[in-house]
């Protein structure tokens, strides 16, 4: 896990954990932050998914405070969501609020005008029963303020889209569809500090990536807790794949369009369509598969077996054989057995998984599986967790084998002194020489790698325009497991 600052604007400042829908949420809270006028101000933005993250967060807050005491610190995301008080407690935190209320403008005119924080039906988390504490002992607040503004992130029954005009320098945008999960998988906090699923308007959808299309963007990722969920409350119920669709129809002038990570068994028939039938959607999906024993699935409460998994994976490279999948998988889950974990590395075979997301269980305050007996010790989850890295390393070579001497198209996303660096359509780490800004799309032929990167030759010119970004920007860095949802990581393994 990696904290990335990013967002900046004047003397405000957001570090970000976790995941693309964080990093989504962090420009609008820049945004939110910049137009009332907040100064001198670090705002982050935390992850829960493991206790490493939010001890991460911790860490990162301590040493703010050290650095910057005269600082204003608010700190927000969902290790603050379901845990609201630990973060309270920590010196130098002026305020804490929740992550339904990071996204209200009108708490940040507050916390910028120093007033009171309407809080008003303020119903105790379902974990910590905190909602409100004492006010800011050092001053930034008005004395009435309360220091923790966390209502029930349950009661939270809309996601209304917000308009954005960038990421910075970042070559490409992440796009809100959807928040929440509907699903209770017993090892995941999630839903506790997002709530139950919720989705934004298809035509805020569009709207949204319209926009960014017209400020220069190349490629968008649908992002969320649970994007295949999508449209379940909405009029219609429209599924993913009628979103795709109708993104596809109506933003003609976006030329490469990202899904993150999916939940297999919910793809239906118009996803399926978009996936392996639409060139402008990307050739790689990352799979929420978590593991390959079907005892452990079912105990993890998860909707698919592994049967399931390959079926997918199966049908998907039928139609389309170029598509690459990653997939997150947890080593150690209590109960775990040497059989049983051998199954989840036969299942990299036998999926050809590429970009793994590896990491040992970590138990989680409230949750069912940190109730079950029987666990793995923390020594062998490491282990286990090591050997799926190295198997997920191997397949990553034999993809960059296969690859050498084809074709493919780069976006850039960092360029200087003659070299650039970006991926390919599935996903593939470039370098490539050249004087390219990021945004620029650029046709290569990849000729061999390192191991963890290809080197790309220039076939021709650049294909498109740069994005010419003149905001903060930010780089997310992931560190935990997803549970079907949007909690994957960020740019350091794979979505840039």
């Amino acid at each position: 896990m990696s904290e990335t600052r990013d967002s900046k604007h004047g003397s405000t400042e957001v570090i970000t954990f976790g995941c693309r829908l964080n990093a989504y949420e962090s420009e609008v809270m820049r945004t939110h932050a910049a137009r009332a006028g907040l100064d001198d101000a670090v705002i982050v933005n935390t992850c829960a998914v493991t206790a490493e993250a939010a001890r991460q967060a911790r860490q990162t807050i301590r040493r703010i405070a050290r650095e910057r005491p005269d600082a204003r610190l608010v700190v927000t995301g969902c290790a603050a969501q379901v845990d609201p008080d630990s973060f309270a407690r920590l010196d130098g935190v002026n305020a804490v609020i929740g992550n339904g209320e990071k996204l209200d403008g009108a708490m940040w005119d507050t916390l910028a005008k120093d007033a009171r924080i309407k809080n008003t039906g303020a119903k105790e988390s379902p974990i910590t029963g905190v909602a409100e504490k004492d006010a800011d002992p050092r001053g930034f607040l008005d004395a009435a303020t309360p220091r923790v503004a966390v209502n029930d992130i349950f009661a939270v029954t809309e996601t209304a889209g917000h308009l954005i005009d960038g990421f910075g320098d970042r070559a490409r945008a992440f796009v809100q569809i959807q928040n929440g999960c509907n699903h209770r998988c017993t090892f995941c906090i999630i839903p506790y500090g997002r709530g139950n699923s919720r989705s934004v308007p298809m035509g805020g959808v569009v709207d949204q990536i319209k926009r960014l299309v017209d400020t220069g963007y190349g490629e968008v990722v649908l992002t969320g807790v649970d994007i295949t969920s999508f449209g379940e409350d909405l009029p219609g119920t429209p599924s993913l794949g009628v979103l795709v669709q109708k993104i596809l129809t109506h933003v003609p002038d976006l030329p490469r369009l990202r899904i993150s990570s999916i939940d297999s068994i919910e793809v239906d028939g118009p996803l399926m369509d978009a996936i392996t039938g639409e060139t402008r959607v990307m050739p790689h999906l990352h799979l929420s598969l978590q593991a390959g024993d079907n005892m452990i699935l079912k105990r993890m409460k998860r909707r698919h077996l592994r049967e399931d998994a390959i079926h997918f994976c199966t049908a998907v490279r039928a139609r389309r054989p170029e598509v690459v999948f990653g997939a997150d998988i947890i080593a150690g889950f209590p109960t775990e057995t040497d059989e049983m974990f051998a199954n989840s590395l036969r299942l990299v075979e036998e999926c050809d998984l590429t970009w793994l997301h590896v990491f040992p269980y970590s138990e989680r305050e409230g949750t069912p599986a940190a109730r079950i007996p029987n666990k793995v010790a923390k020594a062998v989850r490491k282990e286990r967790a090591a050997r799926l890295r190295a198997h997920g390393e191997a397949r990553v070579k034999a993809l960059f084998a296969r690859r050498a001497g084809t074709r493919a198209e780069v976006l850039v996303e960092r360029g200087g002194g003659g070299m650039a660096t970006g991926h390919t359509e599935d996903f593939i780490p470039v370098t490539l020489t050249g004087d390219h800004r990021p945004g620029a799309r650029v046709p290569v032929t990849l000729v061999h790698h390192d191991g963890r990167t290809m080197r790309g030759l220039e076939d021709g010119p650049d294909r498109a325009q740069g994005t010419g970004y003149t905001n903060g920007h930010t780089h997310g860095y992931g560190h935990g497991y997803a549970h079907g949802h949007g909690c994957e990581p960020g740019a350091k393994d794979g979505t840039a």
